[in-house]
């Protein structure tokens, strides 16, 4: 029996069977390009966290001051997304992906030469701004070059997989690199992957735009940007101190603030950044919703097992970050697997609810891990199957939030959901150290931790059966009956 492909019109869902299509030649060019592109920036995000002490050590930072290595590209990244998701809207998708390409080599070359803490923080600061231009420029060249369907939704499963597989990549690259070389090569590698993909983009990738430019809502950008590097500013600063501290309570309050007034500006604005009725369509704010919160606990649950490894288990930093390696693998196989289970469920929203239930199972199984290291092959297998199941939810979240929208608001599209991915990242992991408190080295604490993590994994899919699968299967026997 063929399985039914996913096909959405507007708010509506049908199916059509067909199974998932074939990449065709050059389509297999442009995805090679603009997946090496956006796995390469996934791997930035935790590549120097092992690499910390040393860098500190070498560099001259404080060990106050480490932190900043990290939280400055986070805040960055996160913090400009939505941005340069409208600004490539309005200049040109391809020429923004390849000025963001640009400015990650430049900035990583100088970062790997960097001999004092200001210079190594601006190039992260730099890597920041490039994430945040090309990580929503290539999404949205990728769902404009691959039509609406079972080809776009392979390669959004592709794309997905990767980028949660960068994740847990990085650390252990890092680890190797730092190791066997130096950690000055952590920035090296981007600087060949951005020569290759500066070398061969312009020959594979189109332009694209809307037909219509629209103009760029200046107080919104500015609002909205304040306001997101507020927010990430007090989660992180909740994760490195505590959420009674003054930078964690002053940065989400004044980013809530900040967030209002931009949603009030929306409203009474003639050209929007984010058009209110965009964020009205239950597919992108609970499918953008449940991608926040589909990033923020698998990142945060690498975060918490890595220290089980370390504290528990007793393991060294680089043989915790080869454990991972059979995570990634499950990230690979649920983001080749999310396309064809989408298909074959009809709806991508049944995709993620799905794929978190499944997760939330995986990950209360860590529940059993004792003191002892006999508890290690359970730890691989769980990680392995949560890891496919997340992949499978990360597909859905994808195709929900960018599915059934003209091309003009693909950039858009693309900078929620990449803003999404962002925020989850940089939100998951202070979450879980207030969790985890001062005994961030005790087993029940730790266990603790898990199972706050599994519970937001099935209220997120509970969440996502209610408002975005129920409804679409009362429309969907509506139809019928009209039929």
């Amino acid at each position: 029996m063929v399985a039914p492909a996913a096909a959405v019109h507007g708010h509506r869902m049908t199916t059509t069977p067909t199974a998932p299509a074939a990449v065709r030649g050059r389509e297999r060019l442009v995805l090679a390009v603009l997946l090496t592109a956006s796995f390469t920036l996934a791997v930035d995000f935790s590549i120097l966290n092992v690499a910390l002490p040393v860098i500190g050590a070498e560099v001259g930072f404080a060990l106050s001051g480490l932190q900043w290595i990290a939280t400055s590209f986070a805040l960055c990244a996160a913090g400009f997304t939505l941005l340069f998701g409208r600004v490539a809207d309005i200049a040109g998708r391809r020429r923004v992906f390849l000025a963001g390409v640009a400015l990650l080599g430049v900035s990583s070359l100088a970062g790997g030469l960097a001999a004092d803490p200001v210079v190594l923080v601006a190039a992260r600061v730099a890597q920041g701004l490039a994430t945040a231009a090309v990580t929503p420029a290539a999404l949205a060249l990728l769902t404009t070059s691959f039509p609406d369907g079972p080809r776009r939704e392979r390669a959004l499963g592709l794309n997905g997989a990767l980028m949660a597989a960068g994740f847990t990549t990085g650390a252990i690259l890092g680890g190797l690199l730092t190791d066997l070389l130096t950690w000055r090569w952590a920035f090296f590698v981007n600087v060949a992957v951005a020569v290759g993909v500066l070398a061969v983009a312009p020959l594979v990738l189109a332009e694209s735009r809307p037909a219509r430019r629209p103009r760029l809502d200046v107080p919104g950008a500015v609002t909205v940007t304040a306001g997101l590097l507020a927010v990430v500013f007090g989660l992180t600063s909740a994760g490195e101190h505590a959420w009674a501290d003054w930078r964690a309570w002053g940065g989400l309050l004044a980013g809530a603030v900040l967030l209002a007034a931009f949603l009030l500006i929306e409203s009474r604005v003639a050209a929007p950044l984010v058009p209110v009725r965009i964020l009205r369509r239950r597919t992108v704010a609970w499918g953008n919703l449940a991608g926040v919160l589909a990033f923020a606990t698998e990142t945060s649950l690498v975060f918490v097992l890595t220290i089980y490894l370390q504290e528990v288990f007793g393991l060294s930093p680089l043989a915790a970050g080869l454990s991972f390696a059979v995570l990634g693998l499950g990230t690979v196989l649920g983001g080749v697997l999310g396309p064809r289970l989408i298909a074959r469920l009809g709806d991508p929203a049944r995709a993620v609810a799905l794929g978190l239930t499944v997760q939330a199972a995986a990950t209360l199984l860590l529940m059993l891990l004792g003191a002892s290291r006999d508890g290690l092959p359970l730890l691989l297998i769980a990680t392995f199957v949560g890891g496919v199941a997340n992949l499978v939810a990360i597909v859905g979240f994808m195709v929900t939030a960018t599915s059934g929208l003209p091309d003009g608001e693909q950039g858009l599209a693309a900078g929620l959901a990449t803003m999404s991915q962002q925020i989850g990242i940089t939100l998951g992991i202070p979450v879980m150290s207030a969790v985890l408190g001062a005994a961030a080295g005790d087993a029940a604490t730790l266990r603790t931790a898990i199972a706050v993590n599994a519970a937001l994994c099935l209220i997120t899919a509970v969440a996502v059966w209610l408002t975005l699968v129920r409804p679409g299967r009362a429309r969907a026997v509506v139809s019928d009956r009209v039929g």
